[in-house]
């Protein structure tokens, strides 16, 4: 991917987007689950019907993919693999949203998109449509996924239209937050592979805009607008990290002022694109939450700090960190990619779903 955008053959997200392609599998029914490709307020989901004859109103699920905003598709094997485990295991319809992606789409498009789709699920006509029980919702989703759950989760809260309340959050490894691209997680995970900071940086930038002078400064923690002094304290990881995680480490802010304001994308300090930025008043009012979290991760910090700064605020959290893992390993479900940290993992969320959900 690198090569081709050097020599001008294709963006390098359109490169690493091949692999998503190989990955496709159709919509296809089995003795379990009816799956079915369709759009819900004219975004494309994949649909997963539980086949059984219900015992009752039936649990539901929206799941958004993960691929940094930028790759992904709910139609890869590895995530039609986990939404027919959720239908069947849990007897629940899953939405499986494929939101727009960047280059070509940027912020707030993804998050407006799998927003639209939620928002109009919930609607007490659609969830009787399915059969859903309308107190047993969930958002979830992982890495840039789990991103636009928390999002999702919190702007519910401020809209006066929707009148169903989530039950829960499930956000596996997920990315929270651009203010502070220096944490001891991007430290220790710099080289680290499937998400190494190089790779995470791209994906942030992409995710707001084309300007690559947004990257350049990314990479160098230079990219804080002048003014954002009053956020530092909600990714002050020095006081929201655990000690054994603060392990030698010594904490500076991110420097302010290093992109001209005249090109600092706006969505860079919304919380809809980095949820960790949210007011304790708007977090308190959220639902119980599932957080995995990752020790060879780049993103680890910004769930632990996230499930920290939930608990202050009264939310009841479950936070598996897996010191054993990397980003991605709850993908690694079947064969030939089938770990048996992925197999751990993925039980560990499946069995607080069954619990909580």
């Amino acid at each position: 991917a690198e090569a081709a955008e050097l020599l001008g053959l294709m963006h390098y997200m359109q490169g690493l987007r091949l692999i998503t392609i190989a990955e496709l599998v159709p919509p296809t029914s089995d003795e379990n689950v009816t799956v079915i490709d369709t759009k819900l307020s004219n975004v494309p989901v994949r649909l997963y019907l539980p086949r059984r004859a219900p015992g009752g109103l039936r649990r539901a699920v929206l799941y958004f993919h993960g691929g940094g905003w930028c790759l992904g598709d709910a139609g890869m094997y590895g995530y039609d693999h986990m939404s027919r485990h959720f239908s069947n295991e849990l007897d629940a319809v899953v939405v499986s949203v494929n939101y727009r992606l960047a280059p070509q789409h940027h912020f707030p498009v993804q998050f407006e998109d799998v927003y639209l789709v939620t928002k109009f699920f919930l609607q007490s006509k659609v969830l009787s449509q399915y059969g859903v029980d309308p107190a047993r919702v969930c958002v979830a989703g992982d890495s840039a996924g789990g991103n636009l759950a928390a999002a999702v989760a919190q702007q519910l809260l401020e809209d006066p239209e929707v009148k169903t309340k989530l039950k829960a959050q499930v956000l596996i490894y997920p990315a929270l937050q651009a203010l502070d691209l220096d944490l001891p997680s991007y430290r220790d995970n710099v080289n680290k592979p499937i998400l190494p900071r190089s790779l995470m940086v791209r994906f942030w930038s992409e995710y707001f805009t084309a300007d690559p002078a947004l990257r350049a400064a990314m990479a160098s923690n230079r990219h804080v607008p002048a003014g954002a002094g009053h956020l530092w304290h909600f990714v002050n990881w020095s006081h929201w990290l655990p000690a054994d995680m603060r392990k030698g480490h010594t904490y500076s802010g991110p420097a302010q002022g290093g992109v001209e304001p005249a090109r600092s994308p706006p969505g860079l300090l919304d919380p809809r694109a980095s949820p960790l930025l949210a007011s304790e008043a708007r977090l308190r009012r959220l639902p119980r939450a599932y957080i995995l979290t990752c020790e060879h991760d780049v993103l680890r910090d910004d769930g632990v700090m996230y499930a920290a700064r939930l608990r202050a605020a009264g939310v009841p959290v479950t936070h598996l960190h897996a010191r054993d893992a990397f980003h991605g390993a709850a993908m690694f479900l079947s064969w030939p990619l089938q770990l048996a940290v992925g197999q751990r993992l993925f039980g560990s969320c499946m069995d607080w779903m069954k619990e909580n959900l």
